[in-house]
């Protein structure tokens, strides 16, 4: 079996959809020349399609930040030659095919996924690490030598090899994804835990999407760090450095600019085969960095961990929730106000509608994660996959929708207070039936309530036009589809109560040592009075609480 094999240039490998719906592999250079034409990524797992994307956005980064469209080099110098540059490429409406390609092949052996020196993503001669099997590699199954999946996809010899194919998209997941499940060997000097999950791992990733796979190759190729007016240093790939590193893992500085970062090694690997399959590889740690204020990530939401609103900011990247609607934090994704960072893809977008650089009326973002199961950092390891989207109307990004944006976010509070009463109302029919708990029943409304309210706030959100629209009368609308909405729901609890819960019953509160009285009539009553207005929902939420207490009739 000869050493180099599978040059990632030209075996097809990266899977995508076509814009009739028909899915296909293809290779390096085709994913390039054919953009246009493909509507996505259509990998096994979302996740997996945003390790591939960062992959085709190096390259586009380490060839445009140095070379104009005509492939004259011609570095960017300035923001407004980035500006230029991009706006060359999205009117060009394809990519300048003789210049990737003139690029990639010139690095054609880095490209190889098995090869004697330079294996593609890979360390050759790995040694002093962990070994798996296929099955760990393989992102659908994520299976450990010790962890077995209960409902796998595939079964049998299947589910222990992979095709060249399946091994590359893989490779980039579990670079990017990797849980800390197997530490095991190298873990640094005198085994210090340093392991942490890859890097895209510990982000809360979100990507923008155009109307086809060209597009959305361009919304995200950020030329202005955070849209803003400072460039990015040079330029330096995986595939370009002299040597790669072996060490296990190594402490780095942040990268200075996107080629390196999209392509960086959070894990070091090497690939086994037996024949023309994948069976399994070694793993250990790689390149980690601090994480606060990593703001070279473009592709992350971020928080203020900050205790004290006076305090100075303290920036770290935001996981997604699986449990809450990607609307739910819209303050987070598009505020940019003092103590909240914008995710760097976004203030992008804004900069290029501002500057009308795109001419599209609304904008779609996507977030991918993974969510983790553990007791303890170190025994992290891969619980599910999940991923969300939302669209909106561009002209919210700019100072004309700043406005619209701050009535959004009190919108979103107000849904929040609303299901909070749904949730009161829950546990205080749980109580009057006899649980003296009700945060299971609490727990479950909030959560069907929230389900029954995405679907209309998306429609509300995305029919939002700043330019045309009363904020007042559109708000006033979505408040009364959300009242009824939540209502409706609150019928439902009190129609669904059983006979008991009309006796009623009394608790006595183990703090205040007092006697409260549940009884469905009165605290349906009450769910429908404050819900009645904004005013009544406000004094609801003083008198219950944000976390949806119960209100108590007290009787001693």
């Amino acid at each position: 079996m000869p050493e180099k094999e599978f040059c990632l240039l030209h075996e097809p490998w990266i899977l995508v959809m076509r814009k009739d719906g028909k899915e296909e592999e293809v290779s390096l250079l085709d994913v390039f020349q054919h953009a246009p034409e493909y509507q996505r990524l259509a990998g096994e797992l979302p996740t997996q399609d945003v390790a591939v994307l960062r992959l085709l956005l190096a390259v586009l980064h380490a060839v445009f930040a140095r070379y104009d469209i005509d492939g004259r080099f011609a570095p960017i110098a300035s923001p407004e030659d980035a500006l230029r540059r991009w706006k060359s490429l999205w009117d060009r409406g394809s990519f300048p095919m003789q210049i990737i390609e003139d690029y990639l092949l010139h690095y054609e052996e880095r490209f190889y996924l098995f090869h004697p020196e330079r294996p593609f993503y890979q360390v050759a001669g790995l040694n002093k690490a962990t070994e798996y099997t296929a099955a760990k590699m393989n992102g659908e199954l994520s299976e450990s030598n010790n962890k077995i999946r209960l409902f796998p996809q595939r079964t049998g010899d299947g589910k222990n090899t992979l095709t060249y194919a399946e091994a590359a998209r893989w490779l980039l997941y579990v670079n990017g994804f990797d849980d800390v499940s197997g530490s095991g060997k190298g873990r640094g000097e005198n085994k210090q835990p340093k392991y942490k999950v890859g890097w895209l791992g510990r982000l809360g990733l979100i990507v923008a999407e155009g109307k086809d796979l060209f597009e959305t190759l361009l919304l995200n190729l950020v030329f202005l760090k955070d849209g803003e007016e400072e460039l990015w240093g040079k330029e330096k790939p995986i595939w370009e450095l002299g040597t790669v590193r072996s060490d296990a893992s190594c402490v780095i500085t942040i990268p200075d600019n996107p080629s390196e970062l999209l392509t960086l090694q959070s894990r070091r690997l090497l690939l086994k085969r037996k024949g023309d399959l994948v069976t399994g590889y070694l793993l250990r740690g790689g390149d980690f960095f601090l994480e606060e204020k990593a703001f070279a990530e473009q592709m992350t939401v971020w928080r203020n961990t900050a205790k004290k609103e006076a305090d100075p900011p303290e920036y770290y990247p935001k996981r997604h929730d699986p449990t809450r609607q990607l609307w739910r934090d819209f303050s987070t994704l598009i505020s940019q106000r003092e103590g909240k960072h914008r995710p760097g893809v976004i203030s992008w977008t804004a900069i290029l509608k501002r500057k009308g650089l795109i001419p599209d009326t609304h904008c779609k973002f996507m977030t991918a994660a993974v969510k983790y199961n553990s007791t303890g950092m170190m025994n992290m390891s891969v619980e599910d996959v999940f991923s969300d989207s939302l669209s909106f109307n561009a002209d919210l990004l700019m100072s004309l929708g700043e406005d619209w944006t701050m009535r959004i976010i009190d919108e979103i509070e107000v849904a929040d207070k609303l299901v909070g009463q749904v949730g009161w109302l829950a546990s205080n029919l749980a109580r009057a039936t006899g649980d003296t708990d009700g945060k299971n029943q609490q727990n479950s409304a909030r959560e069907q309530a929230y389900f029954r309210l995405d679907i209309p706030f998306r429609q509300w959100l995305e029919g939002i036009d700043p330019k045309k629209d009363s904020m007042d009368k559109s708000c006033s609308g979505w408040w009364e589809e959300e009242k009824r909405i939540i209502r409706a729901l609150g019928k439902e609890l009190i129609d669904q109560c059983g006979p008991q819960a009309y006796v009623g019953r009394s608790l006595i509160n183990m703090k205040t040592k007092k006697e409260y009285r549940y009884i469905a009539p009165e605290v349906y009553n009450q769910f429908l009075y404050h819900t009645a207005t904004r005013e009544s929902l406000e004094k609801g939420e003083k008198k219950n609480g944000r976390s949806g207490k119960a209100t108590k009739k007290a009787s001693k």
